[in-house]
């Protein structure tokens, strides 16, 4: 046995990384964590974390090891690596001895995390009890005992554990522990971290402040006002920013921002959060959008508010973020991992697959939410399927982690639990939601743009053709339907020059397209565009992209994603007169699902109805009709998630594979070779074949993917139309006819799924 154990190549003394460990971990848990002293419970997990590595075998193997990941189990080396199983089992050991019974269930909290510091939390039943009780398992803890680690390291100290004290008691168990293996494993990583490059926590420092950011958006939005034309919209913004200072100062929990689309609620609800931040010293904003798609317009307008600040103000969490260089944007590729920053934006993907996760890599940044501002915009996209148990979640956030959490969108779904959910079928909404707007039925009223005309008959479609028509007789339009094949169809029979916008198309492609349809309106109410501006476009344009067209056409859907078209029409209010929304039944229903299932709610809602189609009174009646139609715990996470009380068991792993927003098993990847980026793109794949699938690499590809079914991927693979570089990222062989410059990457018609891949 060495003098001095190590816990990884390059001298990092063994007993050093586990005080640090449990320093930092204690630490990070401060907020939440229970016993006496305070913290006591990731403490001890980080000071037990590593007790294997005192093993012989483990001491002989990475003393000769060179490789920075040399420690980590599952890797090359074998049972001689295993380490994260000994400290479980001594938990479940000396809390015994120490505390009985109690302390034996107790251990069993420190087991999840401990076993799982590496291969993330275990389901108890069929895994986690399985494998503790294993030999290999129990030899690992004897040969760590064996080692005589010192005393202090082996002592509990004067951990009284009090299960009782959990927040939220059962049903906030499995949260807490996910936020408690969280503080671990970021502790882990980052004394890790320090240890082989010591500059890189430097990296992590520079940011703004929250303070800071408040006072740069103020200035914003005085010099934004001043440049403003006056207008009644642009009076009403100001009084929206307003309000959203003004009830700031209140306490911390559940608001609503109920805002028309257009009435600058993306800024007005940053200035809430900025301002609630310095009220109540919380500690970041995370800014969660439900798109890909337009998360960069976002962070895009926040940079442009914080500019005088810096260049690296933000980050953006989610898998198009760009990375500049190959230190991957230094602090915000840092950052990223664990979200030690004041401002993140990202996606409902990544902020609500991350609260249910297991693996290590997405729990890290989970302490980082507590004591936290979440804004969802567009708070009416919330997934159906998930939304129970995303619900729960957020209760318990608000209610035990000094979370506040703000609801914005211009069609609110109002997840109040009086207002929607039926106790009687056990389903529980959000506790105490707070309207920001002091009148919103005015606030609706005055920014009330457009005039709705829905089909004298819901129950006779409109040919293809004859929407075709009527488009075509207008001079500047925006069609929107709900599928891609439909968008397609409807363009084909469009005059030439018509614009058309989906999923189809990369990223870079979609961006330029949007950028050319907002010149081009401009230039139309400058009186320099005589020529007719028309576009087809998916439900993507409906959420965040801001373009303002004096007709819209919307296939029927819900009655939210019609109000969100009509977002698009008569957008700054400019027209003479009010803007045309038109609602038409498309030959073909809506996807059968949640898309259908939501047209079926907007027809129920709106049938005879002969007030105004998007009054906000009807969105209670559309959403509680809607909701009744689908299963709101479709993936069933809530059961997984609960705990058995007489070992604490609970399904981690299981619930947290289940919980994906987006299942990716049948979808496929495909770098497209979009002709007006062809130099980029051939740079990055040339790259890529020479260096492997670096992160920062990856992402800047992401701006050139389109994600279709794996089945038709396969299938242009096996024609060679596809290459396969790597598992799972399919490449476009060359610039022929597969990807085309209007519609994006071309598929043959019999793959269209009406089911899926509908944007």
């Amino acid at each position: 046995m060495l003098s001095k154990p190590l816990a990884h190549s390059g001298g990092h003394l063994l007993a050093t990384h586990l005080y640090a460990v449990a320093g930092l971990a204690a630490s990070f848990s401060s907020p939440f964590d229970l016993g006496e002293p305070s913290c006591r419970w990731a403490y001890l997990a980080g000071l037990w974390h590593d007790l294997g590595k005192y093993r012989p075998g483990f001491q002989r193997y990475v003393a000769c090891a060179e490789n920075p990941d040399a420690h980590i189990e599952g890797k090359v080396g074998g049972r001689e690596k295993t380490h994260s199983a000994a400290g479980a089992l001594w938990a479940l050991e000396s809390l015994e001895k120490t505390h009985g019974a109690n302390g034996k269930l107790s251990a069993n909290v420190l087991a999840y995390l401990i076993a799982g510091h590496h291969a993330g939390l275990d389901d108890w039943d069929i895994g986690l009890k399985k494998r503790l009780a294993e030999t290999d398992s129990q030899t690992e803890l004897q040969e760590a005992k064996d080692a005589h680690p010192p005393t202090s390291i082996l002592s509990s100290g004067s951990f009284n554990p009090d299960l009782r004290q959990i927040p939220g008691g059962a049903a906030g168990f499995a949260l807490w522990v996910r936020l408690l293996f969280s503080c671990l494993v970021d502790a882990d990583f980052l004394d890790t971290e320090a240890h082989f490059d010591a500059d890189k926590p430097a990296r992590r420092d520079g940011f703004p402040t929250l303070e800071q950011m408040r006072l740069a958006l103020d200035a914003h939005m005085v010099a934004k006002a001043a440049s403003a034309t006056p207008s009644d919209v642009n009076t009403l913004r100001a009084d929206i920013l307003r309000q959203c200072r003004d009830k700031a100062a209140l306490p911390a929990g559940f608001y609503s921002l109920t805002v028309p689309t257009g009435g600058g609620k993306t800024l007005s609800s940053l200035a809430f959060a900025l301002n609630h931040a310095q009220a109540h010293s919380k500690r970041r904003v995370i800014y969660a959008i439900p798109y890909t798609s337009i998360i960069e317009q976002t962070a895009d307008v926040f940079r442009e508010v914080f500019k005088t600040l810096g260049d690296e103000v933000l980050i953006e969490h989610h898998s198009q973020a760009d990375a500049a260089d190959r230190l991957e944007t230094a602090r915000s590729r840092l950052a990223c991992e664990n979200w030690d920053a004041p401002l993140v934006v990202t996606t409902n993907v990544q902020l609500f697959e991350s609260l249910f996760a297991a693996k290590t890599s997405r729990c890290r940044k989970l302490h980082n939410i507590v004591n936290s501002i979440i804004v969802l915009d567009e708070a009416q996209q919330l997934p159906p399927e998930f939304l129970q148990p995303i619900l729960d979640a957020l209760n318990l956030l608000v209610k035990h982690y000094g979370v506040t959490v703000v609801l914005c969108t211009a069609t609110q779904p109002a997840l109040n639990s009086t207002d929607y959910f039926d106790k009687s079928n056990n389903l529980r909404g959000l506790d105490n939601v707070r309207e920001i707007i002091d009148h919103p039925d005015a606030l609706f009223d005055a920014l009330k743009r457009v005039t709705v005309e829905l089909p004298p008959d819901w129950n006779i479609s409109t040919p293809w053709a004859e929407v075709a028509e009527k488009i075509a007789a207008e001079d500047c339009v925006l069609a929107i339907v709900s599928t891609r094949k439909a968008a397609r169809e409807l363009h084909r029979l469009l005059p030439p020059g018509t614009l058309h916008l989906s999923a189809l198309m990369c990223g870079a492609h979609r961006k330029a397209v949007i950028d050319q349809v907002k010149a081009r309106l401009k230039a139309k109410r400058d009186g320099l565009d005589l020529q007719p501006l028309r576009v087809v476009s998916t439900q993507l344009v409906e959420a965040g992209v801001d373009i303002d067209f004096p007709v819209v056409y919307r296939a029927l859907a819900g009655l939210d994603s019609i109000a969100q078209a009509a977002g698009r029409c008569n957008r700054e209010g400019r027209l003479p007169r009010k803007g045309r929304v038109v609602v038409f039944v498309p030959p073909e229903p809506p996807p059968i699902g949640h898309l259908r299932k939501a047209a079926q709610a907007c027809v129920s809602t709106l049938h005879g109805q002969q007030a105004d189609p998007l009054a906000r009174a009807l969105f209670a009646t559309y959403f509680r009709d809607f909701y009744s139609k689908v299963d709101l715990d479709g993936k069933k996470i809530v059961p997984m998630l609960k705990v058995e009380p007489k070992t604490l068991g609970v399904q981690f792993r299981s619930a947290a594979e289940a919980f994906r927003l987006i299942d990716d098993k049948d979808s496929a990847t495909v770098v497209v070779r979009y002709a007006e980026h062809s130099d980029e793109i051939e740079k990055l794949l040339g790259m890529l074949a020479a260096e492997g699938p670096a992160r920062w690499l990856m992402r800047k590809l992401q701006r050139y993917t389109v994600t279709i079914h794996k089945r038709e991927a396969d299938k242009m693979l096996a024609q060679g139309g596809l290459t396969l570089p790597m598992p799972g990222l399919y490449v476009q062989v060359n610039a022929d006819n597969l990807y085309d410059s209007m519609l994006g990457l071309k598929l043959d018609e019999d793959i269209y799924n009406p089911g899926g891949f509908t944007v």
